[in-house]
């Protein structure tokens, strides 16, 4: 029996993987409708369609997936409930979004002029994304304080810290779900009153979901602050405040997980958990093409600030996303939210570093560590 599929359209591959299954149609993830799915065997989607009991009753949808990490999106009761199959694509685009953080984090320093050495890195949450911010934080020689309630429940290790200890630190990564209540509720996590535990001059990144900041409080507190903001994520996607994204160092439209490898992961890890749910074997995933300039010259410019911030932008530069959020933000609200939509939709995808070869002798243990942390390759002199 053919199988009837929905798909977002963004989704990376996904005609091509999932064709041999059935009939597929490509829908945008803003316009998959109750109407879209009442045939629909399986519904597959990203983080822009909410799916719950309002857009599957009645319908015939019997699994659903998200190639996506985050499933604040999905109403998982209700499919329990309802004996329909789920499965998210949890650790797809890991590697992208710790290589998202270290580039912001390196550029930052770069072009404000402060030292990277001796700095304190609190991670708040610390599952396949936090975990690696953890391991390449050391790497580079950073303090790192780890904040993660269900994880210090779960294992009972004292790695674990505080909120505020996390935040009293000078560089700050938000790599936690979004929940919007219960005892680990993460909804305006940072909120007016935790802003003031921030160092004047910290930096502060969001690559998890935009609702973890409180963005208008986070607004008045750039105002009033030396703080550098890094943001991926937005409260309200795809609408975004032009007044905060004018106070924010290094801007991005939810991309921080966009490379190629993570966009082929995520549809892979669902198109697995779909062929284990309907009892067929899995089919072996086509190679990836290779990078064609994925050699990088090491050269140490007796910064370590410069020379790692050199190699971890050869390839990728931070301020185009920058400038086009900031044309986005000339636009009337409606188009603001389509030129967002349209920003991801049409992103250039990044390659991951396990790609690259850096070629010559690098004599600094801490720069070589970090960047075997980030899965470099090494050829030598």
């Amino acid at each position: 029996m053919k199988l009837n599929i929905i798909l977002d359209e963004n989704i990376e591959n996904a005609r091509q993987t999932f064709e041999y299954l059935g009939r597929t149609e490509l829908v945008h993830g803003r316009k998959i409708t109750p109407e879209t799915v009442r045939d629909a065997d399986i519904l597959i989607v990203r983080s822009i369609t909410n799916v719950n009991r309002e857009l599957l009753e009645g319908s015939s949808v019997r699994f659903v997936g998200t190639a996506t990490i985050g499933t604040d999106h999905v109403d998982t009761a209700y499919l329990a409930d309802r004996g329909i199959g789920f499965s998210s694509a949890k650790g797809c685009n890991s590697d992208a979004v710790a290589e998202y953080v270290f580039i912001s984090i390196f550029r930052a320093a770069v072009r404000k002029g402060f030292s990277l050495r001796g700095k304190s890195i609190g991670i708040v949450g610390c599952g396949n994304i936090g975990s690696r911010v953890e391991r390449i934080g050391k790497a580079f020689g950073f303090e790192t304080v780890v904040n993660d309630p269900p994880l210090h429940r779960e294992t009972g290790d004292p790695k674990f810290r505080s909120l505020e200890d996390a935040l009293k630190c000078d560089i700050i990564s938000f790599h936690t779900p979004l929940n919007r209540t219960g005892t680990d509720r993460t909804f305006h996590l940072l909120d007016a009153e935790r802003m003031k535990l921030l160092k004047n001059d910290a930096i502060v990144i969001n690559a998890s979901r935009g609702e973890v900041i409180d963005n208008s409080a986070f607004d008045f507190k750039l105002a009033e602050s030396n703080i550098t903001a890094i943001l991926d994520v937005w409260e309200g996607e795809p609408l975004f405040s032009p007044s905060l994204l004018a106070k924010t160092f290094i801007a991005s439209p939810h991309v921080a997980g966009y490379s190629l490898e993570g966009k082929i992961n995520g549809t892979r890890i669902i198109h697995d958990a779909l062929c284990d749910f309907l009892g067929l074997e899995r089919q072996s995933p086509p190679a990836l093409p290779k990078v064609e300039n994925n050699v990088v010259e090491y050269r140490d410019t007796g910064s370590f600030e410069d020379t790692v911030e050199r190699i971890l932008c050869f390839d990728y530069d931070p301020d185009s996303d920058t400038a086009n959020m900031h044309e986005a933000a000339k636009l009337p609200d409606r188009e603001r939210g389509a030129a967002f939509d349209s920003l991801r939709k049409h992103y250039n995808l990044r390659r991951e570093y396990s790609n690259y070869f850096i070629k010559g002798d690098i004599v600094d243990p801490v720069i070589k560590a970090g960047l075997q942390a980030l899965r470099y390759n090494f050829s030598g002199g």
